[in-house]
C-alpha cells in the first residue's frame, strides 16, 4: 500500500495554504510547504488553480469554527466546478479547529478529504497521498515521534522569497489551563524542542539570508531544554547561543507568560545587545479577583514588580500586552483596576478583546455572564487608553536615531519599509540600504501606524 502511494506521487501541482491567526500559524503553514515541496507541490496564491487547499485554522477568536464552516462552503463550490473540469481538488483543514472539531468537520463539511491536527501535519505529504486515493482522513492523535525531526528542511529559495525576518517555533502548548484559553486542549502540554535542532534551524535561516528571527511559543518562557555544556537550559541561554550565530542581527520572542520571566531570562534583555528592546507579557486583567477566577496565578502588584525589574534591567524596553474586558463577575470596580494597572505600567502596543466563551473551557461554564453592552463599553474605555499610551510612545520617538532593518519595498518610489527595534514599521528613502541592511535613521515624524524617518547626516 505504501509503495503504490508514494508510486502516486504528484508532480507539478499546486497547494494554496490560508492561514488564520497566530505568528506559530504561520510558521505551521510554512513548514506544511516545506513538507509538500518534497512531494512536488509548488505554492500558489490563487486559489482557483490549486490542486491541494489547505485551511490552517486557529481557535482562539469567537465563533472560530463557524468561520471555517463558511469558507468550506465556498471552497465546495469551486471544488465542484473544477471537477466539471476533470480538475481534482484536495482539500484539508489543519490546525486548531481540525484538533478540537476532528469527524465533525467530515460531516459538516463532506467537501473536505483530510482533517489533520497541528501535532501532526509533518505526516502531512502521506495523508494527502491517502486522500488522492479516495480515503478519508482525520489525524489528530497528538505524535509519539518529534515531529520537527520529520519534517524536510526547507530549500533556501523559499527561505528566501519569505523576506529577511522569520519565525523560528521553538515550545508548543501549555501547562498553564487559564480558564478562558482552548490551547491546552488544541495544542496539548507543554514541549520543547531541543538546544541543537532549534540552533540549526536559526543557521539554515540565517544562511539563506534571514537577519531577524522571532522564537515562537504558547508559552515561549517556559521553553527549557539541555544544553551542550549538559544542563538544562533556560530560554535565556537559548538566546545568548543564538546570538552567536553569524549573520542573525536580531532576536525576538513571543508569547511569554509572567510567572516564567526568570532571572537568567531578565538578565539577556540587559547584557544581549541583539535581543530587542520590546517584550510582550500578557497580564489579561487587573483586578485580582479576576485574575484568580482566569487561573492566571500572578496578581496585578506581581506583574507591576516584574516590570519594574525587567525596566530596572533594560531601561529602553517597551511593553507589549493582552488584555480581556468582560470575563464572567468581572464588575465596574474590576474594569477600573484594569484600567489602573494599564496607566501605572504604559503600554507601547496591546490587544484587547472581549471575553467569548470557549466550549470545553471552565469559563464558558461560570454563572454571571456580563451583558455585551457593557463589554462593548469597556473595551472602548480601555482601546482609548491604549490608543493615547501607543501615540505618546511613537511621539516620543520623534527626533531620535535608531537602527531599522530594512524589510521591503515601500508603497511609493524611493521608499522601503523597515521595522524599528520597538516593532513599529519606519519608513525610509531606499538610499539608505539594501533590503536586508539594518542602517541608521532619524526619526522625523510619527504617523498613526509607522514612523517615518530621514538620513542621519
Amino acid at each position: 500500500m505504501l509503495e503504490a502511494a508514494h508510486a502516486a506521487r504528484p508532480e507539478g501541482k499546486k497547494v494554496f495554504v490560508k492561514t488564520y491567526g497566530c505568528q506559530m500559524n504561520v510558521y505551521d503553514s510554512q513548514r506544511m510547504s516545506d513538507a509538500l515541496a518534497a512531494d512536488g507541490y509548488a505554492p500558489t496564491d490563487r486559489i482557483e488553480e490549486a490542486d491541494l487547499v489547505l485551511l490552517n485554522t486557529c481557535h482562539i477568536r469567537e465563533k472560530a469554527a463557524e468561520k471555517v464552516y463558511s469558507e468550506l462552503g465556498r471552497i465546495r463550490q469551486l471544488k465542484e466546478e473544477r471537477g466539471r473540469d476533470g480538475r481534482e481538488t484536495v482539500v484539508g483543514v489543519a490546525g486548531c479547529v481540525a484538533q478540537a472539531e476532528g469527524r465533525e468537520i467530515l460531516r459538516r463539511a463532506p467537501a473536505v478529504d483530510l482533517v489533520i491536527g497541528p501535532q501532526t501535519y509533518h505526516r502531512l505529504p502521506a495523508v494527502v497521498r491517502r486522500a488522492l486515493g479516495g480515503e478519508k482522513i482525520v489525524e489528530t492523535d497528538y505524535a509519539i515521534e518529534d515531529k520537527f525531526e520529520h519534517l524536510p528542511a526547507p530549500q533556501k529559495k523559499a527561505v528566501r522569497s519569505r523576506g529577511v525576518t522569520a519565525f523560528l517555533t521553538v515550545q508548543e502548548g501549555c501547562d498553564k489551563f487559564c480558564t478562558f484559553c482552548v490551547v491546552p486542549y488544541t495544542r496539548g502540554a507543554e514541549v520543547s524542542r531541543p538546544v541543537a535542532q532549534i540552533v540549526a534551524e536559526a543557521e539554515r535561516l540565517a544562511a539563506a539570508g534571514v537577519r531577524e528571527v522571532t522564537l515562537l511559543g504558547q508559552n515561549v518562557n517556559a521553553w527549557h531544554g539541555e544544553g551542550a555544556d549538559g544542563r538544562e537550559w533556560g530560554l535565556g541561554e537559548l538566546l545568548f547561543r543564538l546570538a552567536e550565530i553569524p549573520g542573525l542581527g536580531r532576536l525576538r520572542y513571543t508569547t511569554s507568560h509572567p510567572r516564567d520571566m526568570d532571572d537568567a531570562l531578565i538578565a539577556a534583555h540587559r547584557d544581549l545587545d541583539k535581543l530587542m528592546p520590546y517584550l510582550h507579557l500578557p497580564v489579561q486583567a487587573g483586578s485580582d479577583r479576576i485574575l484568580k477566577a482566569m487561573n492566571r496565578k500572578h496578581t496585578g502588584d506581581d506583574y507591576r514588580r516584574l516590570i519594574d525589574r525587567i525596566r530596572k534591567a533594560r531601561p529602553d524596553i517597551a511593553m507589549s500586552g493582552d488584555f480581556i474586558v468582560g470575563f464572567p463577575g468581572e464588575t465596574d470596580a474590576d474594569f477600573e483596576e484594569t484600567m489602573r494597572l494599564v496607566r501605572d505600567v504604559t503600554y507601547a502596543q496591546a490587544f484587547s478583546f472581549k471575553y467569548s466563551p470557549r466550549p470545553g473551557t471552565p469559563g464558558a461554564d461560570l454563572d454571571d455572564q456580563v451583558p455585551e453592552g457593557v463589554k462593548d463599553e469597556r473595551l472602548q474605555a480601555l482601546q482609548a487608553l491604549l490608543t493615547e499610551q501607543q501615540r505618546a510612545f511613537a511621539a516620543a520617538l520623534v527626533g531620535r536615531t535608531m537602527d531599522v532593518l530594512l524589510e521591503k519595498p515601500g508603497r511609493q518610489a524611493g521608499q522601503r519599509v523597515g521595522r524599528s527595534p520597538w516593532l513599529q514599521p519606519v519608513i525610509v528613502d531606499e538610499k539608505a540600504g539594501e533590503i536586508g541592511d539594518i542602517v541608521s535613521v532619524r526619526i522625523k515624524e510619527a504617523g498613526t501606524n509607522s514612523l517615518f524617518s530621514e538620513p542621519v547626516s
